[in-house]
């Protein structure tokens, strides 16, 4: 009965463990996570602290990945989209908000650049009409050379011409 003794404690052992694991839920850090409606709306509205000029639902460096995955877990574990906005510009900073604030100066964020264009090209309309000459006025036309003054030209012409060089 000594023998069977360990035995039976290691068999036990064994079967104690495999229960455990198939009642646990945990997360592979092999595998993709999932994605989350509030993490793929908070990943949509920020900027790559790793790529600058991309987005981060975008951005390939292993680090935004991630990030990204870090956001989808928050969002598993029941975060809304804006309390993660809110810890990924606590944790990297605000620069890093890709989608301006609604409230406020936000909104200008987001109407001043059209209206600055539209305003930039009727100026720059107004300006070519300015400049234009109006369609009844003919351009000056150019005098006539007196007899002399073609002389003085004819002579000046010849001048230069005995003074060129041919490099050939």
């Amino acid at each position: 009965m000594t023998r069977s003794r360990p035995f039976s404690l290691g068999l036990f052992l064994l079967l104690i463990q495999g229960v455990g694991l198939d009642a646990q839920e945990s997360l592979r850090m092999d595998e993709p996570i999932q994605p989350h409606p509030e993490g793929d709306a908070a990943i949509s509205r920020l900027w790559s602290p790793f790529c600058p000029g991309q987005m981060l639902e975008v951005c390939p460096s292993p680090q935004a990945k991630l990030l990204r995955d870090t956001l989808q877990a928050m969002a598993h574990s029941g975060a809304s989209s804006d309390s993660l906005v809110g810890w990924m510009l606590a944790s990297y900073g605000e620069e890093y908000r890709a989608v301006p604030l609604t409230r406020g100066s936000g909104l200008w964020a987001w109407i001043m650049p059209p209206l600055a264009l539209l305003a930039g090209l009727s100026l720059l309309l107004l300006a070519l009409r300015h400049f234009r000459s109006p369609p009844g006025e003919e351009p000056e036309r150019l005098a006539v050379l007196s007899e002399e003054d073609e002389s003085v030209v004819a002579a000046a012409l010849r001048e230069l011409k005995s003074t060129e060089e041919v490099p050939f």
